[in-house]
């Protein structure tokens, strides 16, 4: 054997000596579950401690953010995983997939992997490896494009599970005339049991009206939800990453465009009007009109334009996007937050509680390198590059996580104790909790806690950040679903 034979094959071994650890670093990744998913235990309790997600024949790659009663991930191999799903408590087969205690992949009309996924109240969308988008759930929340699978095949099952699912819209409703702040202890069961309950009557009024809108805007056993949809994009577009919220959806291209779809009635989608439905993917105007024509005349100007602001935002093109309940928030590659929608908590940061119609810069952070965000039902919270995390909207329940319970319509530093020295580098937001991984492998949560979500092994709210326990794992990503939270764990090399 000479000595380049000997130096190839030696080469050859070390190259599949790194391909096995690969594979076994990934095959001992682990997904801890916490929270509320209604059938991923047979007894449907909440599960207060972290518990590790079995899903046999299958090895784990990410976790997603969103659905209301089941879970999402995405396996190595590029499956949609789902699971935690039940025939009752308003949460319908169709989105989740029929999947209860045992993880399974969902049904898509794909072989191509899946690379992002995420899940709004009763709907969920994906991209693929290709840049193409699947979405599927309540219609409304499903644009224009080509559907796989009969609708008469979805049964009058699947129909009395979304119209029980119809109930549930006051979690993502509240009224105006609460106002922007709240009032109750964080931590008192009985009051977050009690919060927004005198207009529960008004609230199901205005959903029961709603209901039968739809209902009567359908003809035969036509249903309130849609089978997987390939989502019709313009020619050349390619999907890098998707966001859901309550009733609408943001997906953010390869080139850095924000396009958008579903309900804007608050300006969540960011067209500068209150456009109640939006049936086809339009590109939210974020950026600057001559980005997408040349992007080398965008570059090298370095700026974007939102309709109503005077100055420049820095930026070229949106690295970054969330949606909450109804209002959005997206980050440009220069580090700058823009948001848009619904403000009546002022979880779009511009020191009101108007609806912003436009993506509009939070000005107060200029100067400050925004590298994450999320969103929740009614706050926004986001961190630096510097790993500080900031903090606006509502806070009944201490899901910003200033100490109090107050609402906050500017972008507050979180200053507690706890992330004294910490450097937060990804951040999550369920309905009304938050949760963040530090540099140094910790996990912090905070906010609502009734069905366990934060994570702590008791149904107290937090409104601090309190450090969750997880032993013999490195934390690499977190999502939070609207009562449960997923973590994405491997073991130390």
């Amino acid at each position: 054997m000479d000595g380049e034979e000997g130096e190839g094959m030696k080469m050859e071994a070390e190259e599949e000596t790194g391909r096995s650890l690969v594979r076994r670093l990934r095959e001992e990744r682990l997904v801890f579950m916490w929270g509320y998913l209604p059938g991923a235990l047979p007894q449907r309790s909440p599960i207060l401690s972290p518990i590790v997600v079995r899903a046999p024949g299958h090895t784990w790659h990410d976790v997603c953010g969103g659905g209301c009663g089941f879970a999402l991930a995405i396996s190595e191999s590029g499956k949609l995983i789902t699971w935690g799903s039940t025939d009752d408590l308003g949460q319908s087969y169709v989105t989740s997939g029929k999947h209860g205690e045992i993880p399974e992949p969902f049904p898509l009309p794909t072989e191509a992997s899946i690379i992002r996924a995420a899940a709004g109240w009763a709907h969920c969308v994906a991209a693929t490896e290709h840049g193409e988008v699947y979405t599927w759930g309540w219609k409304e929340c499903v644009p224009s494009g080509k559907v796989f699978g009969e609708p008469s095949g979805v049964g009058n099952a699947e129909k009395d599970v979304f119209e029980r699912q119809s109930q549930f819209l006051p979690e993502q409703v509240s009224p105006r005339s609460q106002g922007s702040k709240s009032t109750g202890g964080s931590g008192n069961l009985s009051a977050v049991d009690s919060r927004g309950s005198g207009d529960e009557t008004t609230k199901r009024r205005r959903v029961s009206s709603a209901k039968q809108a739809a209902e009567s805007s359908s003809s035969g056993d036509e249903t309130l939800s849609a089978l997987p949809c390939l989502v019709t994009m313009n020619p050349g577009v390619r999907i890098h990453t998707v966001a859901a919220g309550g009733r609408h959806t943001l997906a953010l291209s390869d080139i850095g465009q924000v396009w958008g779809w579903g309900y804007g009635g608050e300006g969540q989608l960011g067209l500068g009007s209150r456009i109640r439905m939006v049936s086809s993917p339009h590109p939210v105007p974020c950026i600057d009109p001559s980005y997408g024509k040349d992007r080398t005349t965008a570059l090298s100007r370095g700026v974007m334009t939102s309709e109503g602001q005077n100055f420049r935002v820095p930026g070229s093109y949106v690295k970054g996007i969330a949606c909450g309940g109804r209002h959005s928030a997206v980050i440009t590659d220069a580090g700058a937050l823009l948001t848009f929608g619904w403000g009546l908590y002022g979880q779009c940061g511009q020191g009101s509680t108007d609806d912003e119609l436009s993506p509009t810069c939070v000005s107060s952070l200029l100067g400050i390198r925004i590298e994450g965000v999320a969103a929740g039902l009614w706050h926004t919270v986001c961190i630096s590059a510097d790993g500080d995390v900031y903090a606006f909207g509502g806070n009944q329940f201490g899901q910003l996580g200033t100490g109090g319970d107050q609402a906050e319509t500017l972008p507050r530093l979180l200053e507690a104790p706890s992330l004294e020295n910490a450097h937060a580098r990804i951040v999550s937001c369920g309905a009304r909790h938050t949760a963040i991984i530090t540099a140094d492998g910790k996990v912090f949560c905070w906010g609502w806690n009734k069905y366990g979500q934060l994570g702590l092994g008791d149904v107290i709210d937090r409104n601090i950040p309190s450090q969750v326990t997880i032993d013999g794992y490195v934390p690499r990503n977190i999502a939070c679903g609207w009562w449960h939270t997923l973590l994405l764990a491997e073991s130390p090399t």
